[in-house]
């Protein structure tokens, strides 16, 4: 009896096969009395298959694969009882004209060690989970009103073991313990990581995938993967994976012409092939291509819990003439360079996972002016939960290289993404495409002498935690890595014992902390009333101010924003509301190596008109100086002193109707201020 149905041939031909994981590849399988491994592939122009691998000794005429007469989708299948878990195998497809070709199992759960190209079996149901509190919680609530600060990682050169004959990699489950105690530390919510789906090129970072299926062996087994996201879900982080759908490479032994003709790609080379990257285009229009995608994207967040998938160029699958010239691309059905394919399958897969999995995520890396791409699919858009926004990063980087002299004329640079922040869900990103091939590392793109440079960056950091959006930071950018990153070895840790190095670092951890206790940065990124200029026009000082407000007015925090190395010691801000301002987070604290310290704690408003306001206070802005500051739209309770007395003098537990009956009086006036603020 077949292990592959008919009914999961129908689903796969209609795109619609959800646990395609479970059938095809290579699943051990009990059939009667015998016990063995069931291989399943797709390969419909081949002539012949066979099964080759260790149990064998890779002969080449050992276990032919059966496809049945009425198998017109093109499923070969093969029942080996001697093979076993943990060997190596591959697929021997004889092509029509009568090559050999040698291929790894597309569905494969694990693979060999690169420079090894073979699969290996492995059964990936036996991992017990442990992570049901995450899970449940992250079923509950509008991810758009939570917070996160995502840390972007690439395992093998995050850090390495010294010394080691090997070359150092940590494995999945120390990599776990390691990394799950410095993001709790510094108050990241999530982690990225790159790499993951198996690839044969260390060079390519893990984004010219052959293993859409397996996670890669570079760090341990399946099982040792699944063991890292459940540790990091014991401890509140959530993951996201990159995961590349764009193109996959050449490699002999992968997906292209894997049959001997195009099967994963579009057939006609024009819209198949990546010109600029060598690499090859998925036919989105093949629904067992498609499945083949959706089955990848659904075992990641189904049965390896992973919380979110960040999809990688998504802008090469959207336009059909991406990255070529004239006469290297072919028009859409209507003559436009939309691919029409594409965008269906962003679609139905977008849909899909986040209908199916409440809470997961969809991120796209989208670099154009594609409109509605986290718009809902009803009104015509993709339906990605967030769009990486790569207009802001390319206009804070050009803003923060300028010598500060120059900053006053290119002052629109940083106020221009608040003019469009509503158009989508977004995510503020200074990624690994930042801090390499030459583009410098984030600490020397900064202008000035050095002690400027660790300055520059640090109030770079503070106007991305302020400003609207989710966050993202490379790792090795928190502490000011002052080299590009390499994936050959770990980062420059050792720069730590620097006093500067560590003043960045302890200033982007207090950056994370004030980021998650403060509701206002994260529950309103997307809305007007979340978001307020005070100041926007002071481009001669190069001067910032704004205010991030909470839903509900309690929460709000005041941001200053000096991006010059002039002294402001008459600096006067005008502030929204006639209350006190507490200073939470003050950039000139000796230990972010700031100049020292404001010894004053709160700022009471006067009624003095500045930044066409009618209240203000002064705060002395230093050179490259941050202050943040928090208080309430609420009108504050000064009647509560006299309730202290009374419970004194009554020698009674002070109960709720004294303490509140004057401030509850005045809440619809409050509300009414906020109201007429939006």
């Amino acid at each position: 009896m077949a292990r592959f149905t008919e009914l999961d041939r129908y689903l796969l031909g209609q795109a619609t096969h959800y646990n395609i994981y479970e059938k095809m590849g290579a699943h051990p399988r009990k059939i009667g009395k015998k016990t063995g491994i069931c291989f399943d592939v797709w390969a419909p122009h081949a002539a012949r298959v066979y099964v080759i691998g260790e149990w064998n000794g890779w002969d080449e005429t050992a276990n032919p694969m059966i496809r049945d007469d009425d198998n017109e989708i093109g499923i070969f299948e093969a029942f080996i009882p001697e093979a076993q878990v943990g060997q190596l195998y591959k697929y021997l497809i004889i092509t029509q004209d009568g090559r050999k070709l040698y291929k790894a199992d597309p569905y494969a759960n694990a693979a060999e060690l690169r420079p090894g190209t073979a699969s290996r079996i492995a059964d990936i149901s036996k991992f017990r989970w442990t992570d049901d509190g995450w899970m449940k919680a992250r079923k509950s609530g509008d991810i758009y009103a939570k917070p996160m600060a995502i840390y972007e990682v690439h395992p093998g050169s995050w850090m390495r073991h010294p010394g080691r004959e090997d070359e150092g990699f940590y494995s999945y489950r120390e990599f776990a313990v390691a990394l799950t105690k410095y993001v709790k530390d510094m108050g990241y919510t999530h982690v990225e990581l790159m790499g993951i789906s198996e690839y044969p090129f260390d060079g390519s970072w893990g984004y010219q995938v052959t293993g859409y299926y397996a996670p890669t062996s570079r760090y341990g087994a399946p099982e040792d993967f699944a063991y890292l996201v459940n540790y990091l879900h014991k401890h509140d982080i959530g993951v996201i994976l990159d995961w590349v759908p764009a193109h996959f490479p050449r490699d002999a032994h992968g997906l292209a012409d894997f049959d001997g003709q195009p099967l994963y790609e579009y057939p006609d080379p024009k819209k198949g092939e990546h010109p600029d990257w060598g690499t090859k285009i998925f036919n989105y229009g093949q629904n067992e291509v498609k499945n083949f995608l959706i089955g990848s994207a659904l075992m990641w967040i189904e049965h390896y819990h992973v919380d979110g998938l960040r999809v990688d160029a998504v802008a090469s699958m959207l336009y059909l003439d991406y990255g070529k010239q004239q006469g290297q691309w072919v028009p859409n059905i209507h003559g436009g360079h939309e691919n029409l394919e594409a965008i269906e399958f962003f679609k139905h897969i977008n849909t899909l996972i986040t209908g199916r999995n409440k809470g997961a995520i969809m991120v796209a890396e989208e670099s154009t002016a594609w409109p509605m791409v986290t718009g809902k699919v009803e009104d015509g858009g993709l339906n990605f939960s967030f769009k990486w926004n790569m207009g802001w990063m390319h206009d804070f980087l050009d803003y923060m290289k300028l010598d500060p002299y120059f900053r006053k004329d290119n002052h629109n640079r940083m106020t221009f993404a608040m003019s469009y922040n509503t158009a989508e869900k977004y995510i503020l990103v200074l990624s690994h495409d930042e801090v390499v091939h030459l583009k410098c590392s984030m600490l020397k793109k900064m202008p000035g002498l050095e002690d400027d440079k660790y300055r520059n960056l640090k109030v770079g950091y503070g106007f991305m935690m302020g400003h609207p959006g989710k966050k993202l930071l490379f790792m090795g950018q928190e502490f000011a890595q002052p080299t590009e990153w390499n994936e050959e070895r770990e980062l420059d840790w050792y720069v730590l014992d620097d006093p500067r190095h560590k003043g960045v670092q302890t200033w982007v951890k207090a950056l994370l902390h004030l980021y998650q206790e403060h509701r206002c940065l994260y529950e309103l990124d997307s809305e007007w009333n979340g978001f307020e200029w005070i100041n926007a026009d002071d481009s001669y000082r190069s001067i910032f101010s704004f205010v991030r407000k909470s839903a509900d007015g309690k929460d709000n925090l005041l941001f200053v924003f000096n991006f010059t190395p002039m002294e402001r010691s008459d600096y006067r801000v005008g502030v929204p509301k006639d209350t006190t301002y507490k200073l939470v987070l003050d950039s000139d604290d000796t230990k972010y190596g700031g100049y020292g310290a404001h010894s004053k704690k709160s700022y009471r408003a006067e009624k003095s008109p500045c930044d066409n306001r009618e209240y203000s206070f002064a705060y002395p802005l230093s050179p490259y100086g941050v202050g943040v500051f928090a208080f309430s739209y609420l009108d504050e309770k000064k009647p509560l002193k006299k309730s202290a007395a009374k419970k004194t003098t009554t020698k009674k537990p002070t109960t709720k109707k004294p303490t509140t009956k004057k401030p509850a009086a005045k809440k619809p006036a409050a509300k009414k201020k906020t109201t007429a603020k939006k």
